[in-house]
């Protein structure tokens, strides 16, 4: 085997079927390895929006998304989308081309450094080598998914694509590590953590991303049972908590998020499951005790917890769950009341007579079904998202919400209709995100994927005019010109339609349409509620 083909065994071995990206001379041989090894390669219009794919492709299966890029600007194309991964905890295999070996220590044209370029922003970086392929992809796949999951960058040169391979024993590594847990408690004193929560009376249970990765919901929820503790969840775990369940008590940092916290504050003793600070958007405010469960120690020290409980996360909760007994802290009224009082906070400053974002939110939701899989870019539209969507599965709501890059959303979706074609997707997006990323709606067209496309159109860039706002600053540099979106939807092989009220978002999400390419709605909304929301 040559050593491209070695790497598309180790990736078929591993149980990827998709690679996304925008090929070079460099990768010739790569593409004929991957399409006789049956393979699906997706040919995204750049770089960083194939990359992006590859991500919500992680977040979707588990395991790593594949990117590919060129040499020179191809690979610097694609570093957005691997900081991307890097920051939101994906598994990713990122590959660049490269000059030839024997040029590429004095040759300049369209050469970079891979290796101190994507060092800050991967596990690890390495140039794969004919003699050490199998190894690498090995360790590459191991790191990839090892906690924290996230981006490893191999280098592939002109000269080693093709080249023969010593190394090609194709031997698949662990892809998840069976954990033991141990605990560690702050400062001498050892603490016992079922003693801890028999002596709570208002426990809360703050769940994140790693509680999605270990598989931890169902645990969760029947901790959350057994201690009769509210749950509120980070961004990108939404659905870890099925949204309808008793127990759940919102999203952190989305929108009514002074409330949220305000909520967290009344704990007398929190829990953290999973919860990764990389989600913070600000310092963190709280004082109570806290128990940090996690597959990784406490080692960021955003918040202070007087003791860990580091394992596997489900047969943490199991084992508290055992251990406790039934608790009945909270009352279901009294969490249902709270629930009450967020989903009425959420609803602060909508407009009659108008087209409101939390109405687009709403009517969306209630015109699919209950399994649709929903990405969301970045914007004020996803703070709204994130808090109004009702989500009832993990992996089943997309978000960046480590390095919240614009122009997510729609690549994202399109990877999901990739990864689950007999499911409806839906991409929430604004009109600066899509402006970034529009020409993926030809891709899509091309693919003969139906997700739907909703374009939130206010003509700004919100989140920024808003701070412009509050110093009493004009609305300068943050305008963006109104885009005809059915004319552009059409422009790129899709259906398209604008609508600027809810009957007729009612109508464009019922009306029979093509199975075969997206439906793209320009969704043009009043925003008088973002003001007041944020």
């Amino acid at each position: 085997m040559n050593t491209s083909q070695v790497i598309i065994q180790y990736l078929a071995a591993a149980g990827i079927r998709h690679i996304f990206g925008y090929p070079g001379d460099p990768s010739v041989e790569f593409l004929e390895a991957a399409r006789r090894e049956g393979l699906r390669f997706v040919l995204g219009s750049r770089e960083g929006t194939a990359g992006l794919m590859a991500e919500a492709y992680g977040q979707l299966t588990g395991r790593p998304g594949v990117c590919l890029s060129t040499l020179g600007p191809g690979s610097t194309n694609l570093v957005n989308a691997v900081a991307n991964a890097y920051l939101d905890r994906v598994p990713m295999l990122a590959i660049s081309g490269q000059i030839e070996r024997k040029r590429e220590p004095y040759f300049t044209h369209q050469v970079v450094d891979h290796n101190r370029l994507f060092s800050p922003i991967s596990k690890w970086t390495v140039a794969v080598q004919p003699d050490t392929v199998a190894t690498i992809m090995r360790k590459a796949l191991r790191i990839a998914v090892a906690e924290r999951p996230g981006p490893v960058h191999l280098t592939t040169a002109g000269d080693v694509v093709g080249a023969e391979a010593s190394d090609h024993e194709i031997k698949l590594p662990p892809m998840r590590a069976a954990r033991t847990a141990q605990m560690f408690a702050t400062g001498a004193a050892e603490i016992d953590p079922v003693k801890r929560l028999k002596s709570a009376r208002r426990p809360v249970i703050l769940a994140g991303i790693s509680a999605v990765w270990s598989g931890a919901s169902a645990a969760l929820v029947r901790l959350a049972e057994t201690l009769g503790a509210p749950v509120v969840v980070a961004p990108m775990a939404k659905g870890v908590m099925p949204e309808d369940h008793a127990c759940y008590a919102g999203t952190l940092d989305m929108a009514c998020n002074k409330f949220v916290w305000d909520f967290l504050k009344g704990a007398d003793l929190l829990l953290a499951v999973g919860f990764d600070a990389v989600e913070l958007i600000k310092p963190w405010p709280l004082s109570a005790p806290m128990i940090h469960i996690d597959t990784v120690p406490n080692t960021d020290q955003i918040y202070q917890a007087e003791l860990e409980i580091v394992g596997d996360i489900s047969h943490i909760l199991e084992a508290l769950a055992a251990a406790s007994g039934s608790l009945e802290r909270w009352s279901a009224s009294e969490i249902a009341a709270h629930r009450g009082k967020l989903r009425e906070l959420y609803y602060a400053g909508r407009v009659n007579e108008r087209m409101n974002p939390t109405d687009v939110v709403d009517v969306v939701r209630a015109q699919m079904p209950r399994d649709t899989v929903v990405s969301t870019d970045v914007g004020s539209h996803k703070l709204l998202v994130g808090q109004g969507w009702t989500t009832y599965t993990p992996r089943s709501l997309l978000m960046t919400n480590g390095l919240s890059s614009m122009g997510y959303s729609l690549p994202a979706a399109m990877a999901a209709k990739l990864v689950h074609p007999d499911k409806p997707v839906v991409s929430f997006i604004g009109d600066g995100g899509l402006a970034m990323v529009q020409g993926e709606l030809r891709v899509a067209a091309s693919l003969k994927i139906d997700p739907i496309v909703v374009v939130f159109c206010d003509n700004s860039l919100n989140r920024i005019e808003l701070k412009q706002m509050a110093r009493q600053y004009p609305s300068w540099g943050t305008v963006i010109e109104s885009t005809d979106m059915s004319l552009l939807a059409r422009a790129m092989g899709c259906d398209g339609v604008d609508v600027d009220s809810v009957t007729a978002l009612e109508a464009a999400l019922t009306a029979p349409r093509a199975k075969d390419k997206p439906l793209v709605i320009g969704a043009r909304i009043d925003p008088a509620q973002y003001a007041a929301q944020f």
